[in-house]
């Protein structure tokens, strides 16, 4: 009879049989991927942020289920989202990124240092792939809708640093996080401006996320920007702020229906979408801003 080693690692993930091909330096990398089942996952709350929690299991421990949507590339450091490796045939951006490897390797390593894309991936080497693709997708050209796709890694880096944070506080992540959010807010903005005035679409990100358990599409990017402002936006000027969130509130109250029918648009995005609705004005309300909705 066979007998189980208690002293062998359970594993929670695994490399595919078919590699990876680097479009940039032309070689081959191993696919790291999460295994699922066996009660590696245990669904928890959805944050107001979209974040999918996950219990830590007694078998398994924690579990960070994003870090392995990335892909990065060992030999040379380069990184994306995994389905846009093989649709990278541009030679000029592919020399951009040749070219830029020393100072993209140099700029994660003081960000997340000692990281290592060789070995099964670690917290810190999930954050690191992160900060390799928002590089790299600095680079790339519009067809690949580079813009919403760097507002997503930015919400996720600065997730994944709150989780670094708790795991050994003391090393400024919670610093790192405040950054990301900021820039994920700059981001989102920026390619809602992009999509309407037809500089760049958003339709090139194969799923808006924000985490890898549903895709919430348009309306969730919709709901992110006023999220990320009323959450993270600048404080210094109020009266901008508050112009902020009141075209906040009112994109939130046209895209979702509140106020009226919104059977269209059930489930926890709507629910999420209401309190912020509620939260914003309250804030408006406080500082004597009320429009003819709140009458």
């Amino acid at each position: 009879m066979n007998k189980k080693d208690p002293n062998k690692k359970l594993s929670i993930s695994f490399y595919s049989k078919q590699k990876v091909h680097c479009p940039v330096c032309k070689k081959d990398f191993p696919k790291e991927e999460l295994l699922s089942g066996g009660g590696r996952m245990i669904a928890g709350q959805l944050t107001d942020e979209l974040r999918r929690n996950f219990e830590p299991s007694a078998k398994y421990g924690v579990v960070y289920p994003m870090i392995y949507s990335v892909g990065a590339c060992p030999n040379c450091h380069v990184a994306f989202l995994w389905n846009d490796f093989p649709l990278l045939q541009d030679e000029a951006t592919i020399s951009k990124l040749l070219d830029n490897e020393a100072e993209r390797k140099k700029s994660v390593e003081t960000v997340f240092p000692h990281y290592n894309l060789t070995r099964e991936k670690t917290l810190l080497d999930g954050a690191a792939s992160y900060y390799l693709a928002l590089l790299c997708y600095e680079k790339m050209p519009k067809q690949f809708s580079p813009t919403i796709k760097k507002a997503q890694i930015c919400l996720r880096l600065a997730w994944l640093c709150g989780d670094l944070e708790a795991l050994c506080p003391g090393y400024n992540y919670n610093y790192l996080q405040q950054r990301f959010y900021r820039k994920s807010l700059f981001f989102y903005q920026e390619a809602l401006e992009f999509e309407t005035s037809h500089v760049e679409s958003i339709a090139g990100i194969s799923n808006f996320g924000p985490d890898i358990d549903k895709n919430y599409g348009y309306d969730g990017v919709i709901y992110l920007c006023s999220l990320l402002e009323f959450k993270y936006g600048q404080t210094e000027n109020i009266q901008e702020r508050l112009q902020r969130l009141e075209q906040n509130k009112r994109s939130i109250a046209r895209i979702f229906g509140l106020g009226k029918s919104s059977k269209n648009k059930p489930g926890p995005l709507l629910e999420h979408s209401r309190q912020l609705y509620d939260n914003i004005t309250a804030v408006l309300k406080e500082a004597n801003i009320i429009d003819d909705d709140d009458m």
